[in-house]
């Protein structure tokens, strides 16, 4: 192995001496900004990113004309990869795909011949199988290339040449819209109507001043290639594209196209046989999945998260439709619909970020007017360029053409200098003030060109040429002009995207949804009798019908009855517990009553130590009386509570010794409240003095010398109090006037009428 000589460098030198800071932050901006401008985000010009632009331009060099024939995709892979695009084929193949998909793109640039994937979200067959070629879109988007209307950089290996932009008029970037991710910023453009474009583009141009809301006013807002509809009101939609940044809210469409009626066609309801129906879902919101959104719907059936739901199918075909079947006929469509936007990608949200970069490769948020302004000034610079760029071809042209006629005047003369001369090209020059260009011409004329009709069509072409020349010497010295040409051909443009072409047409609807019902899982169960059943041991089942509750239950060993009530599926239930909880449990949700049912704590978070005190079903608006073992209560709303978690809601504050003893529903017609302690004093006092707290210990009830509160109920004194007397008559006894026990709450109370029942229990 040699050895080092003296001359060779020492590594250590490169090493540069500067803090790992500054170098992390420099190296790391360098790669940002690579992102940023030449990978992520779209050129306001054009509407493209860079992969895309390659994409295009290498298929143009492989003549995939419209009119010409498909060639395959691994071709236009390989060469976009070779020479423009030096990145994976998987990637390059994935955006060509995009762009040929009518689903992702409102205005496809690319026309796919094989499987190029669906809207169920299945892919594209391999670059192998499929072919391509370019849309008259894109030749529209990319017209004018060869007439110097844009600056060409070399590519990344300096053998060839692409293109900065595409000059054409077709507005690609508010048309097609695009998405994309950089660093520390991203963009999200929706798709539009291109006549919608250009109507807002011409009157930006017939009135720079115009003010944002007369744009909305002919811009309606986005147009998707999937269709649905934008719900969003119009204020929402302006202020999203003054701002440059929003969303929009896209709702699937209901459309049943062989509905009989006018009304269930356009609310997507299919009539059936016995009084029952179906909803059709013809258009789903963009980006959505087909097969994804099946799924879900189905999960959300399968979990009874919609249990107004039966059953999801897809009928599509070439055109989307999405049956749902509802539980019966008796549901609300409307309840159904909004239920499934709540729950399900029926309604998406595609947010809004006008994120760009500008003719000077500069990132930035614009609104829709500062966007359309760059835009055309963007089309006005290469209009001016295209001019120029005309002008300097007629100019050597013309240079040419007086070359040719000087010939003719004196072909006599220019015969008999060829015929002589060794070198009759200084010759000419000299004796007829030929540049060397037109000598040269003239010597590389041939001979059937030297005919009297050619002189003619020379001069007819020298005269247009002239007249042609001027007319774009006035377009470069006039703005007006400009803006009139631009005009012109941006009005040529909206005829091929009018509102009457299949293309052209508008998909989404921009229709403000009505106000959003109060949506509620509650309200899609179906309401069924049940017969609630707790056992002593905390077992619970929910019977269907309302059966007699003096039935004979079954229970495990051991165990034995502790409530038993009537209720319906749609009540929730509350659970009070004697550490002063609350528990709300859906009677839905009960096990049914084949079995013993299932324990009560597995369905809740219940202290294992914690005693069941009352289960009782929700009563909206309704008072509850709630009184603690040491006589201190109060009373509290029903609608309060209610618990939302496994984990209860505390209510009555409970200490070592203190426990929740009984709570009673407070009738509306009831005035006062009886107190009864295991002493066996009895204290009635008005319903008044008893306070409403969402969360206490409660006032004293009654005052107790020892003992503690025995029960207690509410009342209308001038009914009495009433009292079963038990044994086998079942008889009821009533105490008409009670007015010797009514005190001030608090008091001690005396003994109760004779004949009360001895277990001190009203």
């Amino acid at each position: 192995m040699a050895s080092p000589t003296q001359t060779d460098p020492d590594p250590f030198d490169a090493i540069v001496d500067a803090p790992f800071d500054s170098a992390l932050s420099e190296r790391y901006l360098v790669y940002a900004l690579s992102t940023i401008t030449a990978r992520s985000l779209p050129d306001l010009r054009d509407g493209l990113k860079p992969v895309h632009r390659r994409l295009l331009w290498a298929m143009r060099g492989l003549k995939l004309n419209p009119t010409d024939a498909f060639k395959k995709s691994a071709r236009v892979v390989g060469d976009v990869i070779g020479k423009y695009h030096p990145h994976g084929d998987a990637s390059v193949y994935d955006a060509m795909v995009r762009l040929a998909q009518d689903f992702s793109l409102r205005y496809p640039l690319v026309e796919g011949q094989g499987n190029f994937g669906n809207i169920d979200g299945d892919n594209a067959a391999a670059y192998r199988y499929t072919e391509a070629r370019l849309t008259r879109t894109a030749m529209q988007l990319m017209a004018g290339l060869d007439e110097g209307t844009v600056e060409f950089h070399p590519t990344y290996n300096g053998e060839e040449e692409e293109p900065e932009i595409f000059p054409g008029l077709f507005p690609n970037l508010l048309a097609n819209g695009s998405t994309g991710i950089a660093v520390g910023m991203a963009t999200s453009v929706p798709s539009h109507n291109v006549a919608e474009i250009i109507d807002a583009t011409l009157m930006l141009i017939d009135n720079p001043a115009a003010e944002h809301a007369q744009l909305m006013q002919v811009f309606q807002g986005p147009d998707f290639a999937t269709g649905g509809v934008v719900v969003d009101s119009p204020a929402v939609i302006s202020h999203a594209y003054e701002t440059g940044k929003g969303g929009f809210r896209v709702r699937a469409r209901f459309h049943a196209a062989e509905a009989k009626a006018e009304a269930d066609r356009e609310a997507g309801i299919e009539r059936l046989g016995n009084g029952m129906w179906q909803l059709v879902v013809s258009e789903i919101p963009y980006m959505v999945q087909k097969g994804k959104l099946i799924e879900q719907i189905a999960q959300l059936i399968a979990d009874k998260k919609l249990p107004i739901l039966e059953d999801v199918r897809d009928e599509s075909d070439e055109q989307i439709r999405l049956v749902l079947v509802p539980r019966n006929r008796n549901v609300d469509p409307d309840l159904l619909k909004e239920s499934l936007y709540k729950l399900s990608d029926l309604e998406s949200r595609f947010s809004l970020n006008l994120n760009v970069l500008d003719a000077h490769r500069t990132p930035g948020v614009l609104g829709l007017k500062d966007l359309l302004k760059e835009w055309v000034f963007s089309q006005i610079d290469i209009l001016l360029r295209r001019s120029q760029h005309r002008l300097d071809k007629i100019a050597a042209r013309l240079e040419l053409l007086e070359g040719y006629i000087i010939a003719f005047l004196n072909l006599d003369r220019i015969i008999e200098i060829i015929r002589t001369e060794d070198e009759p090209k200084p010759v000419m020059m000299k004796e007829f003030d030929l540049t060397d260009r037109q000598a040269e011409a003239i010597l590389n004329m041939r001979l059937r060109s030297l005919r009297k009709l050619e002189e003619m069509e020379l001069r007819k072409e020298h005269a247009e040429l002239l007249k042609e020349q001027g007319e774009l010497q006035e377009l470069l010295e006039s703005p007006a002009k400009q803006r009139t040409r631009l005009k012109r051909d941006l009005k040529a443009l909206r005829k091929e995207y009018a509102e009457d072409t299949e293309l052209g047409r508008r998909r989404t609807t921009i229709a403000e949804a009505a106000p959003t019902r109060e949506f509620s899982m509650d309200a899609m169960i179906e309401k069924e009798p049940v017969t609630v059943i707790l056992s002593a041991k905390g077992w619970v089942r929910g019977a269907r019908g309302h059966i007699a509750l003096d039935g004979d239950f079954k229970f495990k060993e051991g165990d034995g009855p502790a409530y038993a009530f009537h209720a319906q599926t749609t009540d929730k239930l509350l659970i009070a517990i004697d550490n002063g909880r609350f528990y709300t449990l859906g009677a839905d949700k009960l096990p049914g009553a084949r079995g013993f049912g299932e324990p009560i704590r597995t369905m809740l978070d219940i202290d294992a130590e914690a005693q069941i005190v009352a289960v009782l079903p929700y009563k909206p608006k309704g008072q509850l009386l709630l009184a603690s073992n040491v006589g201190r209560g109060f009373a509290a709303e029903a609608d309060e509570l209610l618990a939302e978690t496994r984990k209860g809601r505390g209510v009555m504050n409970t200490k070592p010794g203190v426990k929740l003893a009984l709570v009673r529903e407070i009738p509306a017609e009831h005035d006062h409240v009886a107190i009864v302690g295991d002493n066996r004093k009895l204290v009635i006092f008005s319903l008044e003095e008893l306070p409403i707290l969402a969360k206490g210990q409660g006032v004293t009830l009654q005052r107790y010398r020892d003992g503690g509160l025995s029960d207690a109920i509410t009342l209308k004194l001038e009914d009495g109090l009433s009292w079963k007397m038990g044994g086998e008559t079942g008889r009821t006894r009533t105490e008409p006037d009670m007015r010797m026990w009514k005190v001030a709450r608090g008091a001690a109370g005396r003994l109760p009428p004779t004949g009360f029942p001895r277990d001190n229990k009203f």
